[in-house]
């Protein structure tokens, strides 16, 4: 009996002892479980929703938008831990800061202090864009504007418009764009922008917290950081026309998509519009008129070069110091009369190693004027004679060596020709097949000291046989060393270019080789043909270029009647640019600000024009008809506007990707997002 209790007993025991041990081993096992599950969450993205939630602001000290603000710092507080997205560039605080005011993310907070003094009742903004996201997801917050109020009240008006590259239309980026409440002519000049936006990859900007009022605009690359047009080299735009803010109720369509493809539905949404919003500012960087002497290159032995910032007509006079100067030179000026080109005509002044000289020119002085400047000049050969006379020595013995071999060998010995014994050697430059309207052109590496036209032939093929064909043999203004031949090209002809020995002499006596090169002709049937009419530009010369995909002129034309007309036009795809030739130089000309001078307008045809072999393709436009911001296509936009940042929608994908609905919560959010 004692013996069954004491068994009893032990079983019991032992059921208690197995009851703790399975308790024991199945909290460890759901440890595990919840350990694993939650390692395999972390490592895949299925293992559960994502948080697409933007961060948002929870408060704010000074409070956003409250009014008699004497405190330079402020503190931004949000419900997550975010970071802001380059705040040099992307955060912009209004009126400008002199000092550059100290912006960073701490936590769940931005902290930022001004380091100027606040100026009395002055309304501030600190314009983030969309440089703040949250720091796990980088869920963006959106375009985020903070302001306060050093007075009783906030100005809450708001300008906007773009800035575009007055020669090209292309978006400026990056730019700053201001206003005036001071409407006179100098005020650039002297007083900081009043209030300051900068513009986006697509050139926009957004001025705000601006008070009722009349404004003058402008914008600028400012180089030295005082908000003040105080550089030539700075970029600028500025016009005459009168900003005056306002705004109106507005509603606009806010389009939901269920996926890429399918819009869920579109609603109407209402907002204050702030006008004018459609500002556009072309901008320009002025030429640097101002002149001064910035280099001199001798690379080869028989010629130097004088390089300046600026041309001007009347060329440097020089005085030789060690050589006599008169008579000395070749002088070759390139078409801006900034890089001046000196060729010694003397063999012994080729083989002296440095010739001193005076060089007297026109200097641009402290107050902008042109005086007469004389500098002393070195100008060394960049390979010594010393050494020119060993490499030449060299030659002479590796050729000797080869010369004495092929003697021993009874083979032929080729002389020696040095490079003084070379053929001149001119570049004629003629396509195997070539454009109707095109010419051919001849380059020498040399000045020249004779030409023999009569020693020039081009022949016509009529049938099987060859006529001596009409031409013109001319040099190329502005362009050294550089001459054209012009003929009568008929489309599908043939012809012959005939040049004897000697036609061409250089002034150190070597001589030209004969060339000879046939020429076909492109057929009529090869091109197409474009016939442009302009409107609404009555009484104004155009310069029209027809342009290819790389926004390069493939042809030009000038009219006074609206008509341009392109012949000879290559199958291809091609674009439209033409601008107000206002003094008729046949040139894009920029603009001045102390002459009050704007640049020569630029349009682009906002369609592109496919031009087929056999066709003629017609097109009427009116160059003022869409605004400057919308003209130019997008296929031939260089400066591509950034990826806007959004919410990623990752749990539409996860839900879409698993075959599943959306939780009603997150549907919702998505919902939201989207309206965003």
């Amino acid at each position: 009996m004692q013996q069954n209790n004491h068994q009893q007993q032990a079983n019991r025991a032992g059921g208690r002892l197995s009851s703790r041990l399975l308790a024991v081993l199945s909290v460890g096992f759901i440890v595990c479980s919840l350990i694993l599950g939650s390692c395999a969450k972390m490592g895949q993205p299925d293992g559960g929703w994502y948080d697409e939630r933007p961060p948002e602001v929870v408060g704010a000290t000074p409070a956003d938008k409250a009014i008699n603000v004497k405190s330079r710092k402020i503190v931004i507080n949000f419900n997550e831990y975010i970071k802001i997205d380059n705040p040099t560039e992307n955060v912009v605080v209004s009126p400008p800061q002199i000092e550059m005011p100290e912006i960073k993310g701490a936590g769940k907070r931005i902290i930022v202090e001004l380091k100027d003094s606040l100026k009395p009742n002055t309304t501030y903004t600190v314009d983030f864009s969309d440089a703040i996201t949250d720091n796990n997801e980088g869920n963006p917050l959106g375009n985020y504007t903070y302001s306060f109020s050093t007075g009783e009240q906030i100005d809450t008006m708001e300008v906007s418009g773009y800035v575009l590259e007055a020669s090209d239309l292309e978006p400026v980026k990056g730019i700053l764009v201001g206003l005036y409440d001071n409407l006179t002519d100098t005020i650039f000049r002297s007083q900081p922008l009043l209030r300051v936006s900068r513009t986006d990859s697509r050139g926009r900007f957004v001025i705000k917290g601006i008070a009722p009022g009349n404004y003058r605009i402008y914008a600028l690359q400012d180089a030295d950081g005082n908000y003040v047009y105080s550089q030539k080299s700075e970029k600028l735009a500025f016009n005459h026309d009168i900003v005056v803010p306002s705004s109106f109720p507005d509603t606009r369509p806010d389009t939901i998509w269920r996926d890429s493809l399918h819009i869920e539905t579109i609603r109407t949404v209402p907002y204050t519009h702030f006008v004018p919003d459609d500002i556009v500012l072309r901008a320009f960087t002025e030429v640097q008129t101002d002149r001064f002497f910035l280099k001199q290159e001798r690379t080869q032995p028989d010629h130097f070069t004088l390089y300046f910032s600026y041309g001007n007509p009347e060329l440097p006079r020089i005085k030789g110091l060690n050589f006599e100067a008169d008579s000395a030179f070749i002088v070759e000026a390139n078409e801006k009369q900034d890089t001046i080109s000196y060729w010694l005509r003397d063999t012994l002044l080729i083989n002296q190693d440095t010739l001193r000289m005076e060089m007297s020119y026109l200097h641009t002085d402290s107050t902008g004027v042109l005086v007469t400047q004389t500098d002393t000049l070195e100008v060394l050969a960049k390979e010594s004679y010393e050494k020119r006379m060993k490499k030449r020595q060299k030659e002479f013995d590796e050729w000797k060596k080869k010369a004495e071999k092929a003697e021993k060998k009874g083979q032929e010995v080729e002389p020696l020709r040095r490079e003084e014994d070379q053929p001149l050697k001119i570049e004629a430059k003629v396509p195997a097949d070539m454009d109707p309207e095109k010419n051919i052109l001849f380059t020498s590496p040399l000045p020249l000291a004779s030409i023999d036209t009569a020693a020039i032939h081009l022949y016509a093929k009529h049938d099987t046989l060859w006529y001596d064909a009409p031409m013109v043999f001319r040099p190329v203004p502005h362009l050294p060393r550089t001459y054209e031949l012009l003929g009568e090209w008929r489309p599908d002809g043939e012809y012959s270019l005939e040049v004897d020995s000697a036609a061409f002499r250089s002034i150190y006596g070597q001589v030209s080789d004969k060339i000879k090169k046939g020429i076909k002709v492109k057929s009529n049937d090869e091109f197409s043909t474009l016939l442009v009419t302009l409107t609404g530009m009555a009484d104004s010369t155009m310069v029209v270029q027809l342009i290819d995909k790389q926004d390069k002129p493939v042809k030009e034309q000038t009219t006074k009647n609206g008509i341009a007309e392109f012949f000879y036009v290559k199958p291809g795809t091609y674009y439209l640019r033409a601008f107000i030739d206002k003094n008729d130089n046949g040139l894009w000309d920029t603009g001045c600000y102390d002459e009050d001078l704007q640049p020569e307008t630029v349009f682009y045809f906002n369609e592109e024009i496919e031009c087929k072999a056999k066709w003629d393709v017609s097109r009427t436009w009116n160059p003022k008809s869409v605004n400057a911001a919308k003209q130019k296509p997008a296929a031939i936009v260089k400066q591509k506007a950034d990826k806007q940042k959004t919410i990623k929608r990752q749990n539409y994908q996860r839900a879409k990707k698993l075959g599943i609905e959306l939780p009603d919560e997150l549907k919702i959010l998505d919902s939201q997002l989207q309206t965003k």
